[in-house]
């Protein structure tokens, strides 16, 4: 056995999960996207989806993708930069500003495309990179793959961002990176603190708004927007992954800021660029977004149920305050066995375990669609009662 073989197979975490019937991961749906899916040839209550608007299955969605490739075939054989380039990826980034409230944008393969060749392109040797600790992945790897020196503070911790800040060069330029709302832990940048050390530390700011996008603000715009600072924040980072039923990223800037990601980005220069069918069902889902505001309405209208509900039960959820729950377990194995538990039940959720969350905060994630129903809540929080009490948690 080579060197490489015998390090890998020293690896053998998953294998004890699988013996104990806990692994927890690659569990394979056989049907659509929704509300409830098909998993083990039986229906399972899916509230582990980022479809926060349930459009994945949408027929407009659909349809829109199906044409697309009619019309452009299966993939653009190429990166954007090169041959790459459709009249629908020109026309869907304009729309994306727009609905954001920025001059210009650039569509990427994926999300995480996005954040790392932005990040690792926009910022120079002197310069510093300044990340909330829990900061999506993606940011953490386009943090690394920067030139830049990396910095991080304390979780929306105001004091301990601002004591970091003060151990930066004053004169050098620093970019503050944020997830708009925290993926596994549901709470939101503390925007309104953060941009007020702009001026003061000589600081731009990006926020990734995945998960706000399509939730917060004004008509599904984000994070930025339900705070009213959009003008405040340098760029915004979106997905297509969540709200828009696809898969795809962007980032929105004024146009000397889109200008050197086009030409400096490597993840942009040297991918394939976003398939046609992907494209069109996201502009499609952001056209129904933008028609149907009923649909936000009913989100938080569940939200606010679900965790009012969760709250009274006693299930610890942090600071929440969107679609995204968390319930903390605390405990590496528990996790596993509740997930099991659940999936068992019918209900499937998500295990957030190391290195998603510190090891202290394991939790199972719920999150919630605009599609699903109060009564399909109802269920599943009855299951969980039942699952956390089995294991002494409630």
């Amino acid at each position: 056995m080579n060197k490489l073989s015998e390090r890998c197979s020293a690896y053998t975490i998953p294998q004890e999960g699988m013996a104990k019937g806990i692994y927890p991961y690659h569990r394979c749906i056989s049907s659509q996207q929704d509300t409830e899916v098909i998993m083990e040839g039986r229906k399972v209550l899916m509230f582990g989806s980022n479809s926060y608007m349930g459009l994945t299955n949408h027929p407009k969605v659909i349809e829109a993708a199906v044409e697309a490739t009619k019309k452009y075939g299966s993939g653009c054989a190429g990166s954007r930069y090169l041959n790459g380039t459709l009249d629908i990826h020109k026309e869907f980034e304009q729309e994306l500003a727009e609905f954001v409230g920025k001059e210009d944008a650039i569509i990427f393969s994926t999300g995480f495309q996005a954040n790392v060749g932005v990040i690792s392109c926009i910022m120079g040797r002197e310069d510093y990179i300044v990340c909330d600790e829990l900061d999506h992945a993606s940011i953490v790897e386009g943090r690394r793959l920067s030139f830049a020196k990396p910095m991080k503070y304390k979780h929306n911790d105001m004091a301990s961002l601002e004591k970091t800040l003060k151990r930066c060069d004053p004169e050098a330029l620093k970019l503050i990176i944020v997830d708009g709302v925290f993926s596994m832990e549901g709470d939101l940048a503390n925007l309104p603190e953060i941009v007020k050390f702009k001026d003061k530390y000589n600081c731009c700011v990006m926020v990734d708004d995945a998960h706000g996008l399509g939730v917060m603000g004004q008509g599904g715009r984000g994070v930025c927007n339900h705070f009213g600072l959009t003008d405040q924040v340098e760029m915004i980072v979106g997905t297509f992954s969540k709200s828009l039923a696809a898969i795809g990223g962007f980032v929105a800037a004024d146009k000397e800021i889109t200008n050197w990601i086009r030409h400096h980005a490597r993840s942009y220069i040297f991918s394939a660029s976003n398939t046609p069918a992907a494209t069109a069902a996201a502009r499609q889902a952001l056209q129904i977004i933008k028609s149907e505001p009923e649909r936000i309405d009913y989100l938080w209208e569940i939200t606010n149920y679900a965790l009012n509900n969760f709250r009274q039960l006693g299930f610890e959820i942090g600071n929440t305050s969107t679609p995204i729950i968390p319930l903390y377990i605390r405990d590496f194995d528990k996790t596993f066995i509740i997930t099991r538990m659940l999936f068992d039940e019918g209900v499937f959720v998500n295990p957030v375990i190391p290195p998603a969350c510190a090891p202290e905060d394991t939790l199972i994630r719920f999150s919630l669609m605009a599609t699903h129903t109060k009564e399909q809540i109802d269920i599943a929080t009855e299951k969980l009662v039942k699952c956390f009490k089995a294991v002494d948690l409630l």
